[in-house]
Order: structure tokens, then C-alpha cells, then sequence
């Protein structure tokens, strides 16, 4: 049985990498994502390569092993289907359940998560946007309607909101504030690369964010 900090590093690495699009993780990466040392990344790497579940090449980073990435995924799916099942039924907000999910991930049994993808009609997406993966790693969405970064869309671009990369509890309740949630949708109204500033028009109001922000934000290009 595998720990906690393990199942949490590996989660971790295969998330880091979605996000880069790159199969190898650096341990800088890794140690900034998981707020600890070099060092102690380091000695995990290790551990995790004795395990078999990676690869670790000192100044290279660390890749997945094919057991590393399905119990990955297997921690992916119990954390994302816990979100949408505390939004759904206690009604909890977007902001709220990242942590809960963080510590509930680890002591629920495949049995109910199962039970709870059945209860919720195996849901492609969580609150947040992001994919679930069904019991057998596979994830539900198409890749085709993933979107692109809010950031990347030009002036007079109409967008549908799909997906929030950034889950800070702040950001979110600032998103939350102004309406902006998941199938949201709006229009550009001013770019400008030089003060780092993009201003778009959804629900009837104009609302400023930093080019930075925009790029944790995913939509789908309406026009």
C-alpha cells in the first residue's frame, strides 16, 4: 500500500506534465508545485524509482513508470469526482473543495468512488473544468474541446468559459464575484500586451484581469 506523500507526489508529476505537455518533470518543478526543498525532492525521486512507479535521472527530472501513471490517475479520478460530489450535494462552493478533496482522496475506497461516479451519471468534467478519468484512466472529454487560454484570444473574440487552471481559493472568489464560472460566456473587449491587461464583457459588466490570470482561464472560441 502505497503512502500518502507518495500517492501526492505522483499526482503531482503527472499534472505538472499535462500541464507542459512534457513526459519528463523537473525536480525544480516538482519542489516548487509540492512548496518543499530540492533535497527533499530529491530523496523522494529515489524512492519512487526504487518503487518502481518512476524514473529518476539526476538533472534530467523524473517520468511516470506505466504503474506510477495509473495510480496517478486512480488519485486523479477520486480527487476530481470528491469535488463534484461536494459541490452537488452539500453544495459547496468551487473555492472550498480542493482541500477537502485533498484529504478525502486519500482514505475513500475504489468501491465509493465507483458508487459516486454512478451517483453523479459519470461526469466528463469536475467544477473547476477538468477531466475526469473513468475507472480505467481513460479521461471522458474530447480533446478537441479543450479551448485555448483566454490570454491568446484577440479583441472582439466571444468565448464560452470551459476550464480554470489556477485554483487558488482567491482567484476563484474573485471569478466567482463577477459571475465568471464554468459555461460562462462573454467577449473581449481590450488587449494590451504592454500593461498586461485584458478586459472582457460577460454578464453584463467589465471586468479586468491580468494577462497572467487569463492564461489559467480555458475557453472555447465562440466567434
Amino acid at each position: 500500500m502505497t503512502s500518502l506523500t507518495v500517492e501526492n507526489y505522483l499526482k503531482t508529476i503527472l499534472l505538472l506534465g499535462n500541464r507542459t505537455g512534457e513526459a519528463t518533470v523537473s525536480t525544480g518543478q516538482l519542489a516548487v508545485a509540492m512548496n518543499v526543498l530540492p533535497g527533499t525532492v530529491t530523496s523522494m525521486l529515489k524512492t519512487l524509482s526504487d518503487s518502481k512507479l518512476a524514473t529518476y535521472k539526476p538533472y534530467a527530472g523524473v517520468t511516470l513508470s506505466e504503474a506510477g501513471r495509473t495510480l496517478a490517475l486512480r488519485m486523479l479520478r477520486r480527487h476530481r469526482l470528491i469535488e463534484l460530489f461536494l459541490v452537488n450535494t452539500l453544495e459547496l462552493t468551487w473555492d472550498q473543495v480542493h482541500e477537502e478533496a485533498e484529504h478525502m482522496e486519500h482514505a475513500v475506497s475504489d468501491f465509493l468512488i465507483d458508487r459516486i461516479d454512478d451517483y453523479l451519471s459519470h461526469p466528463t468534467v469536475d467544477p473547476h473544468g477538468d477531466p475526469i478519468p473513468d475507472k480505467d484512466g481513460a479521461l471522458r472529454t474530447d480533446p478537441a474541446s479543450q479551448g485555448v487560454p483566454l490570454s491568446t484570444c484577440e479583441q472582439g473574440t466571444q468565448f464560452e468559459l470551459v476550464r480554470v487552471l489556477n485554483q487558488d481559493p482567491e482567484f476563484l472568489r474573485y471569478l466567482s464575484e463577477h459571475q465568471l464560472n464554468i459555461g460562462s460566456t462573454g467577449e473581449i473587449i481590450s488587449k494590451s500586451d504592454e500593461a498586461d491587461l485584458i478586459t472582457i464583457e460577460s454578464n453584463h459588466q467589465n471586468i479586468p484581469l491580468g494577462l497572467s490570470a487569463a492564461r489559467d482561464i480555458v475557453v472555447i472560441i465562440k466567434r
